[in-house]
């Protein structure tokens, strides 16, 4: 090929695209200094923010709001259920996602509330408080801890403990991810982040003129463009930054596609090398036009490549280490090979969902529930010894029954679930050794911050998948707590 028949080279598309990625610190230090603002490791992508969102109902009771700091202090996303936008904001702060609902009034809890979320933390209680008059300070009921004449205050402990939560379950049911899935991307309701992270990397780079972009377009992400095979080029990508930390989806098979193409062969990539022209492990798949498909890729199935060359000393994929990801259109397959169905020109692929497959499940569905809710009524309890609920439960409108209804609700749902049955609630500042137990016996007190730090514990834990569980704290300060310890010894619910 002469000069002449050599198409024109955009310099400044090949800068932009080093700029976008940071392959060349200089360049980026030009464009921070034109654009007025410097870059620092909070601009990174974080893989840990990049899984779906964790709803947390009650966020801003006593125990709702402690979870909530905590799942965003340890860079999960968080959408937090609330009922008063205003107050929640007082509470909770300005840099928390907020989303108006009320489990009572399923009617409320719409798809822009339960979209793309991984798992639910219900924290919902009945308002108690001292019978007016009680104290001339109407001091908050604290279970035993702090005694005054209680009374329900709002709604009903049957519309609140049994029949929201049970709407809470049904809704959840219809948008957690089936078990063992984790969503590292939802086009369909995309974050801030993710509108961030992905961008072109086409063969430009290379000295070719193919051109492509990735657009959110009616719930999808739309990979489209145009391929040229001049100036010995033909492919075009689409590539995330790097996350820093990497995703760690090592207890998962592999990934998996929702997609609709338009009857070309793709490439996906994932790295675990940070640099910009590291090693890749590639995966091609078929598409048929204009039909949406799930393509399962096996991390198994990968093929570790170099600039389109298979690497055959390679080790396979550490899953621990996932850096970035990327898809594209290319008109070679490995080794100098042709793709058997390439065409040059215009292409699209839509992306609904990337997803990480076969994983370990964990517990979806966490809910705050108390200790005593099978007490009322049980032959040979001595009511004398126990807390002013199960005491008082037919004059709190039967509230530890319709807590005992609201977790059958959720073991009935086929969802993986955790119920946690602390004991009196306090105040106190937490930090305490922890002592569980099962079949609801257990009498004491327990913070709400250590409450609270064991529903994030959960959300990681496969032991918790399924059990039901009480808690106290104990006397000593826990210098650490061995958490696979804890739950190692407790056993799911029949």
């Amino acid at each position: 090929m002469t000069d002449k028949n050599r198409s024109q080279w955009d310099l400044g598309r090949f800068i932009q695209t080093l700029t976008y990625f940071e392959v060349i610190p200089f360049l980026n230090w030009i464009q921070e200094l034109f654009q007025g603002s410097a870059k620092n490791n909070q601009d990174k992508p974080d893989g840990a923010k990049q899984v779906g969102v964790i709803l947390v109902a009650g966020a801003t009771g006593g125990v709702g709001k402690r979870v909530v700091r905590r799942l965003v202090e340890r860079g999960y996303r968080v959408r937090s259920l609330v009922r008063d936008i205003d107050k929640a904001r007082s509470i909770l702060g300005d840099n928390v996602d907020l989303v108006v609902g009320d489990i009572t009034k399923p009617e409320t809890l719409t798809p822009l509330v339960m979209a793309n979320i991984q798992a639910v933390v219900c924290c919902t209680a009945v308002r108690v408080q001292p019978v007016e008059g009680d104290t001339p300070e109407r001091a908050k009921y604290y279970q035993g801890v702090k005694f005054y004449q209680p009374e329900i205050v709002g709604d009903t402990p049957e519309n609140v403990e049994y029949q929201g939560v049970k709407n809470l379950v049904e809704a959840a049911a219809k948008y957690l991810p089936k078990t063992g899935e984790k969503v590292l991307f939802d086009f369909t309701n995309p974050s801030t982040e993710i509108k961030n992270i992905w961008g072109a990397v086409d063969d430009v780079v290379m000295g070719g003129v193919s051109e492509s972009n990735i657009q959110l377009v009616e719930g999808t992400a739309l990979f489209a463009g145009n391929v040229s095979t001049a100036n010995s080029g033909g492919f075009a990508s689409v590539r995330t930054k790097n996350f820093s930390p990497p995703f760690n989806l090592s207890g998962y098979k592999g990934i998996e596609l929702r997609l609709k193409g338009d009857g070309q062969r793709y490439k996906f990539f994932l790295r675990t090398d940070e640099r910009w022209d590291g090693v890749g492990y590639s995966y091609s798949f078929d598409t048929e036009a204009n039909t949406w498909m799930d393509i399962r890729i096996p991390f198994a199935d990968l093929i570790p490549v170099f600039r389109a060359k298979t690497l055959k000393d390679c080790p396979p994929i550490d899953a621990s280490k996932i850096s970035s990801f990327q898809l594209m259109l290319s008109k070679f397959e490995y080794d100098g090979a042709l793709n058997p169905k390439f065409s040059p020109g215009g292409f699209t692929l839509q992306i609904e969902s990337i997803k990480a497959y076969g994983g370990t499940s964990v517990p979806q569905f966490i809910l705050v529930s108390s200790a005593g809710v099978t007490r009322p009524g049980r032959v040979g309890i001595n009511l004398d010894e126990e807390p002013p609920a199960v005491r008082l439960n037919d004059q709190l409108g039967g509230i530890l029954t319709w807590k005992l209804k609201g977790e059958d609700s959720l073991r009935a749902s086929g969802i993986p679930y955790t119920i946690i049955r602390p004991c009196a609630l306090t105040e106190e500042s937490g930090g305490k050794e922890l002592t569980f137990e099962q079949g609801d016996n257990i009498r004491g007190k327990i913070s709400r911050e250590d409450v609270a730090e064991i529903c994030v514990q959960v959300l990681k834990e496969p032991q918790a998948r399924n059990v039901t569980l009480e808690v106290k704290e104990g006397e000593n300060n826990a210098n650490s707590i061995d958490w696979q310890r804890l739950f190692a010894n407790l056993q799911p619910d029949n």
